[in-house]
C-alpha cells in the first residue's frame, strides 16, 4: 500500500515516544514498588500475579471500544485523557498509604483504576504512529516503540530498588504521578501540530466496531497470526508474572532491581538495533528464531537459584522480544488500511493479549500450589511453571513459521 510523505513528522513522533519513554519508566517504578510491597506483605505469587491481572484486565478490556474511539475522535486529545487521568489510580493507592498502609484490596482498586483509563491510551498511540510515519519508517519507529517500553524494566526496576534502600513505596508514587504530567504536556505539543480528527457521525459504534474485525480477518494469515499471538503471549506472560518472585524467594529487593535491569538490557541492545536500521526481509523466519531463543531463555532462567545465570538468561530473553514484536507488527500493520488503524488495533490488542489474563490468572495460582505441594520455596515452584511454559513456547514458534497463511503475509507485503 503506498502512502505519502509526512515531511517533518518524524520530529513530531520523537517527541511523542519521549513522553511516553518517561511515562513508561514512571509506571515500572509503581509496578516495581507495588510487586515487592505485595510480596513482602503476602509471601504469595498469587497476590502479586493478582494485582497485575487486576491492572492488565481494564486494559484488554477496553482496547476494542478504545480503538473504535481512536478513529472516531482526536487520537492525541485520547491520549491526554488517558494518561491524566489514570493517575487517579495511583494517587488513590498512595493515600492509602499515607494513612496508614494500602492492604492488598485497596492496592487492587487503585491499580484497576488507573489501568481503566490506560486503555483510552494504547490503540490512539498505535494509531498516531501510523498518522505520522511513512510504512518505510514503521519497521525503525516499532523498534523504538519497544525501546521505550524496556524502559519500564532497564530503567526503573534498578532506579526502584535503589530508591527502596532510603525510603518505600510512596516515593516510586509520587514519582510516577508526576511523570503523568509530563506525558501530557508532550502530546499537547504534538497535538498543535497536527489536524483535529472529525467526529465520525455516519457509521454507528457497533458498525465501527465490526469494521476493524473485518480488517483484520480479511487476511487470513493476519487473523491466524493474531490468534497465535495470544497463546505465545500466555506462555510470555508466565514469565513475566513469575520471574520477581522466583527472584525474591531467594535474594532482596536491591538484587532484583539489578537483576531486573540487567535483563532488560537485552531489550535495549534490540531496540537501538532495530531503532537504527529495521528488519527489511524474513520477517516470518525472524519471528520463529527469536521466539524459540525467548523459550530456550526461560528454561535456562528457571534451572538454578544462581543470579548470574538467570541475569544471562533474562538477557536472552528480553533481547529476543523486539525482534518478535517487531516482526508481529510489521505483518500486521502493512495489511490494514490507514483509516481503520485504531479500531483495528484495539482488536488486535483484545486478541493477542488474552493470553496474558491466562497466564496472570493461572500462573501464581500455580506455582503457589506446586510449592505447597512438593513443600519447596515459592521461587521454585514459580522456576518448574515457568521452565514447562519455555518448553512450551519453542513448540509454537516451530509451528508458526509452517503455517502457508502467515508466510503469504510477507510475500504480499513487498
Amino acid at each position: 500500500m503506498k502512502r505519502m510523505k509526512r515531511n517533518g513528522n518524524f520530529s513530531k513522533f520523537l517527541l511523542l515516544w519521549t513522553g511516553e519513554l518517561i511515562s513508561s519508566i514512571g509506571g515500572g517504578l509503581t509496578s516495581f514498588g507495588l510487586g515487592v510491597y505485595v510480596f513482602r506483605q503476602t509471601g504469595s505469587a498469587g497476590s502479586m500475579a493478582l494485582v497485575t491481572l487486576l491492572g492488565f484486565l481494564p486494559t484488554l478490556l477496553l482496547s476494542a471500544p478504545a480503538g473504535v474511539l481512536a478513529d472516531r475522535y482526536d487520537r492525541r486529545k485520547l491520549m491526554m485523557l488517558g494518561d491524566g487521568l489514570s493517575a487517579v489510580g495511583v494517587g488513590y493507592i498512595l493515600l492509602c498509604m499515607c494513612t496508614g498502609g494500602a492492604s492488598l484490596a485497596q492496592i487492587c482498586i487503585g491499580v484497576f483504576i488507573s489501568a481503566v483509563f490506560s486503555a483510552l491510551l494504547e490503540p490512539a498511540y498505535r494509531a498516531t504512529i501510523s498518522d505520522l510515519l511513512t510504512q518505510e519508517e514503521f519497521s525503525r519507529a516499532s523498534g523504538m516503540v519497544g525501546l521505550a517500553g524496556s524502559a519500564r524494566y532497564l530503567i526503573s526496576p534498578m532506579l526502584a530498588g535503589l530508591l527502596l534502600t532510603i525510603s518505600d513505596c510512596r516515593l516510586l508514587l509520587v514519582i510516577d504521578i508526576a511523570t503523568f504530567f509530563l506525558t501530557v504536556a508532550a502530546t499537547a505539543v504534538v497535538r498543535k501540530g497536527l489536524p483535529e480528527k472529525p467526529v465520525e457521525r455516519d457509521e454507528s459504534f457497533f458498525e465501527s466496531f465490526r469494521e476493524g474485525f473485518r480488517a483484520i480477518s480479511t487476511h487470513r494469515g493476519v487473523l491466524l497470526l493474531i490468534l497465535l499471538s495470544s497463546l505465545i503471549t500466555c506462555f510470555m506472560g508466565v514469565f513475566q508474572i513469575l520471574a520477581e518472585p522466583l527472584i525474591l524467594d531467594f535474594a532482596d529487593s536491591a538484587t532484583l532491581g539489578v537483576g531486573e535491569t540487567i535483563c532488560a538490557c537485552g531489550m535495549l541492545v534490540s531496540g537501538v538495533i532495530l531503532g537504527s536500521r529495521g528488519i527489511k526481509k524474513d520477517f516470518v523466519r525472524t519471528l520463529c528464531l527469536s521466539l524459540i531463543a525467548a523459550g530456550a531463555a526461560m528454561v535456562l532462567f528457571s534451572l538454578w537459584e544462581n543470579i548470574y545465570i538467570i541475569c544471562a538468561a533474562g538477557f536472552l530473553f528480553f533481547a529476543a522480544l523486539p525482534f518478535a514484536n517487531n516482526c508481529l507488527d510489521y505483518l500486521v500493520r502493512i495489511h490494514i488500511p490507514e483509516e481503520l488503524q485504531g479500531r483495528a488495533w484495539g482488536l488486535i490488542g483484545f486478541l493477542s493479549q488474552i493470553g496474558y489474563v491466562v497466564a496472570y490468572g493461572l500462573a501464581g495460582v500455580t506455582a503457589d500450589g506446586i510449592a505447597a505441594w512438593r513443600q519447596i520455596g515459592v521461587g521454585r515452584g514459580a522456576a518448574l511453571v515457568i521452565m514447562a511454559a519455555g518448553v512450551l513456547l519453542g513448540i509454537t514458534s516451530l509451528a508458526v513459521g509452517r503455517v502457508k497463511a502467515i508466510r503469504e503475509l510477507e510475500e504480499k507485503g513487498t
